[in-house]
């Protein structure tokens, strides 16, 4: 086990699985104690199972929705360890649909629990945090809050919004000693990705946009999110921290994918 995070308290929403669980682990294994919030009680079992931690971690089962759930699982942090430190506000859904397609009852979900959602756990946790004169709050943002994607006009909107009410955040909070960023991944491999796309579309990905050559690790975020809340990142706030293997750099060409000018075929 790590020492960076410890003595810190950390609050994780969307912990049963996927990148919120690699990012629970993640601050566990670094020393933090965690209360994992997710709506799926028998993925946070299986968790807790599989992390050890013991004493260090406290489950809460509830909806980002439900206000009342969020305020119940920031006060049972507090009642255990007296504050929170940090909150990584990851818990998101996502679907894809063409625009002209878009029942309005998706859109309706995907804005609560991927906006709304994020609101409700960030202003909550502020508060306590705005009370204690510190803290820190990473938001699940994502590449498609900054380049569309076609078929997720839904999920892009929600996603930008996280960027900006994140921005808003850091802003506003900044005097009560409480950072605000939010993190933007791109293609991660988690069962989410995989229960939408098939292995095609992940080769495509793979092969064709993503200049680094390979889908990113749950791993890859989760160690975003340890640095933005440690005392190496003590100056940043109000930044997204995109991960995406350089997906967003250009236009969508791969320099592997065109024919060498004559004379470089060997290079």
């Amino acid at each position: 086990m790590s020492e960076r995070m410890s003595g810190k308290v950390a609050l994780v929403t969307g912990a049963a699985s996927g990148l919120g669980q690699a990012i629970t682990a993640r601050f566990l294994h670094e020393g933090a104690a965690v209360l994992a919030f997710d709506q799926d009680s028998a993925g946070l079992e299986r968790g807790a199972a599989a992390w050890g931690a013991g004493e260090r971690l406290l489950l809460a089962v509830g909806d980002v929705r439900r206000r009342d759930e969020v305020e119940a699982a920031v006060g049972a942090a507090v009642a255990r360890w007296g504050r929170i430190d940090v909150l990584a506000n990851v818990a998101g859904i996502a679907r894809e649909d063409h625009f002209l397609a878009i029942d309005p009852e998706e859109w309706q979900r995907l804005i609560d629990v991927n906006l709304t959602g994020i609101f409700n756990v960030a202003q909550l946790v502020a508060r306590q945090m705005a009370q204690q004169g510190d803290g820190c709050i990473i938001n699940m943002a994502s590449k498609n809050g900054i380049v569309a994607e076609v078929r997720y006009a839904h999920y892009n909107a929600s996603k930008a919004g996280v960027i900006l009410l994140t921005k808003s955040m850091a802003l506003e909070l900044a005097e009560h000693g409480v950072r605000a960023n939010a993190v933007a991944p791109g293609y991660i491999q988690t069962p989410m990705a995989a229960a939408i796309d098939p292995p095609e579309f992940q080769a495509f990905y793979r092969e064709r946009l993503i200049p680094l050559g390979r889908l990113g690790a749950v791993d890859d975020v989760a160690g975003a999110f340890v640095f933005l809340a440690s005392d190496d990142a003590r100056f940043i706030t109000g930044h997204t921290l995109v991960i995406d293997g350089g997906q967003t750099a250009g236009d969508g060409r791969l320099l592997r994918s065109y024919p060498p000018p004559a004379g470089l075929e060997g290079t």
